[in-house]
């Protein structure tokens, strides 16, 4: 058997991934802009996802600083108008500029437009503001999942704000350079895993040592991250990680391995990851679904935001 990208996508068909999670980013997506704007303003100041004002500094919001100026010295009507053209995806300035932004710069933009809102220097929703039935509904639906699933649900609504035309909007990259100070290695140890390739993978993730992190895929390998297309090839993967992997803190566990056909390995670890925006206090669970070539080189990984805590304790695989 010769593996493809497309192929390798269904190893470890079992996973039970959070299905749920695209499921209410759609119902978000089909609220009127309105709807979205205030359930947006509900669920970063009355849910329970926790974002800590650390978090956007490590955020690089340098890149959004002139924007939010601008809407801070607008008048409150014209800062409500951008926020229901970002919402509604209006072509205007401020809404191609959003789009530039990479996922974490998008995050603590509303961030700080909700504590802005908050303190009155950015026009609140109004006071006594009843969502619609459907908007409510949808806010319900997120306060059910658990932590970490809110904040993917958050992350996956803000990325895909603002204005893209046909042809792509040129991404404003983020320093593609190691930390000034490189983070310190710990060595990952994980339960029924000794692959070298796996275990350096985690290692280099964590030490946000994406080249080292990136030598380890074949030439024509790939990542797919959560409810995402395949990135192929080690330079995509590199210009991804380097937008959105800082700060992250992988926590694998557990993980079996299995031999396939053509000298391929099969290897799924379950875990946990923390991100910036919720410290320590929030872990999203996860799976790796790694496929390795013979050469021992990353072919391709999956990694799935999992739909409970009890896939963290059933491989879904035989050993």
């Amino acid at each position: 058997m010769t593996f493809t990208i497309e192929s390798a996508r269904s190893i470890f068909p079992d996973t039970q991934v959070a299905n749920v999670i695209p499921a209410t980013v759609e119902s978000f997506n089909q609220l009127s802009g309105e709807d979205q704007l205030a359930l947006l303003w509900f669920v970063y100041t009355e849910m329970g996802v926790t974002i800590t004002p650390a978090a956007v500094g490590a955020a690089n919001m340098i890149f959004a600083e002139k924007t939010l100026t601008q809407i801070q010295q607008m008048p409150a009507q014209e800062q409500t108008q951008v926020m229901c053209d970002l919402v509604n995806h209006t072509d205007t300035p401020i809404c191609r500029t959003y789009s530039s932004f990479g996922t974490n710069v998008k995050l603590g933009f509303w961030y700080q437009l909700s504590e802005w809102m908050k303190q009155g220097i950015v026009a609140p929703i109004p006071e006594g503001y009843q969502l619609s039935a459907k908007a409510a509904n949808v806010l319900q639906a997120i306060r059910q999942l658990e932590p970490g699933q809110q904040l993917t649900v958050l992350q996956d609504i803000v990325v895909n704000m603002g204005y893209t035309s046909s042809v792509d909007t040129q991404k404003i990259k983020e320093p593609a350079v190691p930390p000034q100070q490189v983070a310190p290695r710990t060595q990952i140890n994980i339960e029924g895993i000794n692959n070298e390739t796996v275990l350096s993978y985690m290692e280099n993730m964590n030490a946000f040592d994406f080249q080292k992190a990136v030598a380890l895929f074949a030439e024509d390998g790939a990542l797919q991250p959560p409810f995402q297309e395949p990135i192929v090839g080690q330079e995509s993967i590199l210009a991804y990680m380097h937008e959105e992997c800082y700060g992250l803190k992988l926590i694998p566990e557990q993980g079996i391995s299995e031999p396939t056909e053509g000298g391929f390995t099969l290897i799924k670890v379950t875990g946990k990851v923390q991100t910036p925006w919720a410290g320590d206090s929030v872990s999203i669970n996860l799976a790796w679904r790694f496929l390795l070539n013979p050469q021992g080189k990353i072919f391709f990984v999956a990694i799935d935001v999992l739909a409970s805590p009890q896939e963290l304790l059933n491989m879904g695989f035989v050993k």
